[in-house]
């Protein structure tokens, strides 16, 4: 009877270290990649909120959202008009008590969009540096 026999030598060292050190990589890497560019969107948005009083400008906050197998950046901004974000309000435009219109205003887009490039770039040379 003829069959396939197949030897291997050596062990799987390096694979089990790069695995590890992609969990290492989610837990403190990526994080600190977060918490950085958290940062950093918060002052970008600042910076392009539109202002009045500035009460919208200066409610911007940013929270990390570890689950199982992820980590997500949440921007937040808790300035409210009848539990209405008021972000949302500027960006997306809206009607009036008075039937005016204020039309929207994308601001959050440019503010977001070099942060978001930078996670990007950022996380992809800690994955390749693995």
């Amino acid at each position: 009877m003829s069959g396939i026999s197949v030897s291997t030598s050596g062990n799987f060292n390096k694979t089990f270290k790069l695995l590890e050190n992609m969990k290492d990589f989610k837990r403190k890497k990526l994080i600190a990649i977060l918490n950085k560019y958290g940062e950093r969107g918060v002052q970008s948005l600042r910076e392009h909120t539109p202002m009045d009083s500035g009460e919208t400008a200066n409610s911007w906050s940013y929270e990390i959202v570890e689950e199982e197998g992820k980590a997500t950046l949440v921007f937040k901004n808790d300035a409210q008009n009848d539990g209405i974000p008021i972000a949302i309000l500027i960006q997306y435009g809206h009607g009036t008590g008075t039937g005016g219109y204020v039309p929207p205003n994308d601001f959050i887009n440019p503010a977001m969009s070099p942060i978001f490039k930078k996670i990007a770039d950022d996380a992809w040379k800690e994955v390749r540096a693995l």
